[in-house]
This record gives C-alpha cells, structure tokens and sequence, in this order.
C-alpha cells in the first residue's frame, strides 16, 4: 500500500523506529510517523486520535455548531461551545427537533378531535332518549 511505501522510503537501514513514550505496540491510541532528525535518527511524531464529534441521539448525523473534540476535552469548554441554544441543543439536530414538536402537536390535536366527537356522540343521544320520553305520554 501507499502508506508501506512510504515507510520504506522514509526508514534507512535496519528500519528501527525509537518511540519517545513507554508504549511499544502497534494500537490505535499509539499511531506514529516516523520522522528523520538532522542527526540521522528515527523519532516517531505521535498522532492524536482524530474527534468524530457529537451526533444526534434520533438520526445520527454530527450535529452542526459544536466542536468535534476527544471527549476529555470537552470539560474545559465553556456551556456555549457545547451547546446550541435550542431545545434539545447539543442533543438532537433542528430537524429531528422539528419532527418531535409536530409529533406531539398533532397528538394533541387528536386527542381534542376525539373528545369532540365524543361529545357530539353524547349529545345525539341524549336527544334521542328525550325525543322517546316525549312521545311516551
């Protein structure tokens, strides 16, 4: 691959690399690129592991407006950065948000269509049994 390619060019010799902390093994949290010093010797530039960033808790896309940071990071920002000042901000993305406020709208208004109806069912019948009392006599 391009990246091994690299690497071949890059490391002279034995191809010995020397890393500056106490972590020998090839893992995700240890990336490293190797680096020549003007004195000739391998030093490994250590990789941060890059943020994917806060996602919303509905859809899933990252969310817009909040920094993508690791996520010890984010205890040294301040409640704005964090956030968006929306309901659910920081939480749920504005069309996820969007959907829920109809959701709920129009479960109201069904609730109050159903009790109208009802309503109008009860009203029916109690003209009915008052017209049969009516014609009773």
């Amino acid at each position: 691959s391009d990246t091994k390619q690299w690497y071949q060019r890059r490391v002279r010799g034995d191809g010995r690399v020397t890393y500056t902390r106490r972590h020998a093994y090839h893992t995700q949290s240890n990336k490293a690129k190797v680096i020549k010093t003007p004195g000739g010797k391998l030093v490994a530039h250590y990789h941060k592991k890059s943020a994917k960033g806060p996602r919303c808790g509905d859809c899933g896309i990252s969310l817009p407006g909040i920094k993508h940071l690791r996520p010890k990071q984010y205890k040294n920002l301040k409640k704005r950065e964090k956030t968006v000042s929306r309901a659910y901000g920081g939480s749920r993305c504005a069309g996820c948000v969007r959907q829920r406020v109809v959701r709920a709208f129009l479960i109201e208004e069904q609730k109050i269509v159903k009790q109208v109806l009802l309503e109008k069912q009860k009203k029916k019948k109690d003209l009915n049994q008052k017209t049969v009392v009516l014609l009773r006599p």
